[in-house]
This record gives structure tokens, sequence and C-alpha cells, in this order.
């Protein structure tokens, strides 16, 4: 085995934990890293409780702008090939860098980091605390940086990570599907890094409401089905705006003199408020001070998470990203070999690295749909049952996709969904819910780039040998050109233009 290079990031603000992380890696066993960084993120400076170290430990500061801004102060200094992301209050086992290596070693070139388990112990004398769960949250995130190991390489390419976002919220989400989308993927790693609860105030789920500012960058950067996107469930936004806006309202109508519209809404309030805090209390302790803390904090919380939201809203109203939401794909000769008018289920068989670049496509949550012709059912040589069947074939060697949108009329019907027109497109577009600008169509001739300009969506040509040349011209002015499916869709993904 290849002896691993790579270095240690460890953001810190001084916390007494920084020390037994240092102490637990200086004893680890395993292949010891070319250096430590520890990032100063106190905006005041002073010492920091480091121990003696037989591995360089190099400190630098970011002047407290955040751990976005920190980790890329650290890694932009490491020299590793590898750099391992480390809170400062994880704990490591004994055999971390073995782990760590086992990971990372056994990589192909186009996986560009690996996730460690994360294990947050609970008390086992009684039920979880509100904050205790929120903190048990980390074992099942996605792409959490407590404990994950980046490519130096892929951090270049996707210029690490973005530090609009100013807490330890969503921006360790942000750099991996940016990496997603640059072609990357990301690897579930074997090592277990535990991350303990600490203790935190009475109104800390209050204070964690500024995440919803971090929640409108990321609505602005990947669209309306970002949380999808990153593998999470729909918010409780909706709910609190709703809670909020019957608590206004109740006020409104005191203030105006109408009681009976006032009692109605703070009713609707008071019913919303204790829905919410009895299921934030019924997993808990339901000791008389969680109780306490709940109901208190269950009412400050809606109107707090709608004010950062419209915060955020506004701060990162003119945020844009070029990444797509969803991929169009041509069926024949770009998903699959073309056979002229293919009835037969059993002669489909998708081209080259079809399979892999698709998994890509779904890992990074982009939605998928297929835009073909089919004038062989108009010419009579194929049925509407063996198109079908052909389609089904498809979806069973490539997986799903969102929408299939099919032209079965001939070059003379006259019918408006037929490539180069754009209705196809666009209906695909409507279907899945996504902004026709965000959509990307991938296909081997000039009517598919056409289909997809004249819609307002973007286009990747990839040229067979029956595209014709002054379509290759036209694509490499008007779109983007591709060799092979597989560059096409890191291409359409990474969001080129």
């Amino acid at each position: 085995m290849n002896r691993l290079d790579y270095s240690i990031v460890v953001p810190t603000t001084g916390r007494d934990s920084l020390r037994l992380l240092l102490e637990a890696l200086e004893t680890a066993t395993g292949p010891r890293p070319r250096e430590i960084v520890v990032v100063d993120d106190r905006r005041s400076g002073g010492e920091l409780p480091l121990p003696d170290s037989s591995t360089p430990v190099h400190v630098v500061r970011s002047g407290g702008r955040g751990p976005a801004a920190a980790r890329n102060a650290g890694w932009r200094h490491a020299t590793g090939t590898w750099i391992a992301f480390l809170d400062d209050d994880v704990l490591v086992a004994a055999d971390w860098p073995d782990r760590l290596a086992a990971d990372l070693l056994v990589l192909p070139a186009d996986t560009a980091a690996s996730t460690a388990r994360i294990e947050v112990p609970l008390p086992a004398h009684r039920r979880p605390t509100d904050d205790e769960r929120g903190t048990a949250g980390l074992a099942t995130a996605r792409w959490i940086t407590a404990d994950m190991a980046y490519r130096r390489s892929a951090l270049v390419a996707v210029d690490g990570f973005d530090e609009r976002f100013p807490r330890a919220y969503r921006e360790d989400a942000d750099l991996a599907l940016r990496v997603c989308l640059a072609g990357y993927a990301i690897a579930s790693g074997q090592r277990v890094t535990v991350h303990p609860v600490r203790a935190s105030g009475p109104l800390a789920s209050v204070r964690a409401q500024r995440g919803n500012a971090d929640n409108a960058l990321m609505r602005r950067k990947y669209g309306a089905h970002w949380r999808r996107r990153i593998g999470e469930r729909r918010g409780l936004l909706p709910r609190h705006a709703l809670t909020t806006a019957a608590g206004a309202a109740g006020l409104a109508f005191g203030a105006a003199g109408r009681p009976r519209e006032a009692l109605a809404c703070a009713a609707a309030w008071a019913a919303l408020t204790g829905e919410f805090a009895l299921r934030r209390i019924a997993p808990g302790p339901r000791t008389p001070r969680e109780i306490g803390r709940m109901a208190v904090t269950s009412a400050l919380i809606p109107p707090a998470a709608c004010r950062h939201r419209i915060s955020g809203e506004l701060r990162h109203r003119r945020v844009t990203h070029p990444a797509p939401h969803a991929l169009l794909f041509d069926r024949d000769d770009t998903l699959i070999v073309d056979v002229p008018y293919l009835a037969d289920p059993a002669g489909v068989r998708p081209v080259p690295g079809a399979t892999d670049a698709l998994r890509l496509v779904r890992a990074a949550g982009i939605q998928l749909g297929v835009v073909s012709n089919q004038s062989g059912v108009a010419r009579g040589l194929i049925s509407p049952g063996q198109l079908a069947a052909v389609n089904d074939r498809v979806e069973e060697l490539l997986g799903p996709f969102g929408t299939w949108q099919v032209c079965v009329h001939g070059e003379d019907d006259g019918c408006r969904c037929r490539k180069p027109a754009p209705a196809m497109v666009r209906r695909a577009a409507a279907e899945l819910g996504v902004d026709i600008r965000r959509c990307v169509l991938i296909g081997d001739t000039g009517a598919d780039v056409a289909a997809a300009l004249s819609a307002g969506a973007r286009a990747v040509l990839v040229p067979t040998t029956r595209t014709r040349p002054e379509e290759v011209r036209h694509a490499r002015a008007a779109a983007m050109v591709a060799s092979d499916l597989t560059e096409a869709v890191r291409m359409a993904m990474a969001g080129s233009s």
C-alpha cells in the first residue's frame, strides 16, 4: 500500500478540546500527516492550548470570519495531496490515521472526498434533550466536515468553501454539492469519529435560526429543490411563516379594535405554537426545566426563523450559480446506441459511460429527463407499445428519469413538438418544476441544440459520425461541444458556458 500524503486542518475558536484532539493525534497509530494546520478564528488572537507534537503544527489566523474562511485559510496553507478537516471538539480513535489511510488509498481519481462516520454519544440514563437531539443529527448529516477529507486538487478546482456562509451551517453541504457538480464523487469512509454534545444556553435553538439566512443563500444558488439535492427533508419554514402570520394578524386586529378576528388569529397562533412545543417536548426528558424551555423557545423560534430568512433573501438576492437544476437527454446515440426505428427492448445498449455519468448526476441531486423524436411511430415502423417497451428497458438499464417527452410525429406532420421546435424542452422543464434557464439538453444533432436554445435552455452537443460539420461549428459558437457523454455531463454539471 502506498503511503498516504495528507495534511490536517483544524479550525478553532480556542476551546480546551483542541488540546485533547492534538494529543490524540500525536499518540495515534498510522501514517503521520505532513503537518497540522491549526486555524485560529478568534478576532482577539492570543495563545492557543497547543501541546508538544512531533508533527509540525502551523498556526494560521483567519480573523474571526467563520469556519468557511478558516478552512480556506487552512487548506491553502497546507501542502498535502489530501486535506483532512477535523473540528476542534471531535474525538478521534487511537488508530484514526490507519483508518483514514484505508479509506483514502483505495479511492479512484474521480472521487474527491471521503466522509467519516460520526457518532454522537447520548445519555443512557434518560431521554436526550432538544439540544442533544440536535447534535445527534450530525450522525446522519450527509457531508459534515467534522471529519471529512478532500483531495487538494478538488478544492482548487472549485475554489474551496464559499465564505458567504458565515457560520458552521451549510458551508460543508455547499462545498460538497459544488464538488459533485464538477463531476467528482464523494465516498463514505469506514473510520469513526466521536462528536460530543456540548453545553448550550437556554436560547440556543432560537439563535440557531440564524441558519435560515444561509438557507436563503442555498436556495439562490441551487433552486427551490436544494434540500432534496443535499439529501434533506423539507424544512419547517412554511409552518413557521404561518404561525408568525397568525400572531401578527392577531396583534393587528387587536390594535384595530376588531376583537373577534383578533381572537380567531390568536387561537390559531396558540394551536400552532402549542403543537410545535408538544412535538419538541415529547421525545425529551420532560423535566420542568426542559418543558419550560421548550414552551418559551417554541414561541420565539417561528418569528426568528422568518426574520432571518427574509434577511438572507434580501442579502443574497443577486446571487446566482450556473449549475443546472435538470439535465435533459436525447435518447438515440446519446444515451443508447442508435438502432434505426428500434422496436425490440433486447436491442437497447447504453453508450459507454452512460451508467456512471447518470450516477454522478443523481448523486448531485440534479433531475433527469429524456427529450426524443420518434418518427417511427408515424411511419408505422414502431407501434406505441413497442416504443413504450423500449423506453422501459432504457430505464431498467440506466435508472429512472423524471420526465419523458417523446414526439411520435413525422417531419411533414406540422407538429409543434418535434425538435428543433422547443415545445418538448419546455414541457420537460415544467414537469420537473425547474426554471428553463437552469436546464441543459445533451444531444447529438443540431436539432437538439436548436430546441434547447430556442426554449431558453443551454445545450451540449456530443457529435457522432452522423453529426454534420456545420452543426458542430454552430454548437461551438452558441453552446458547448463534448467528446463523449461523460464529458458532456461534467461540463453541464459544472455550469460551463
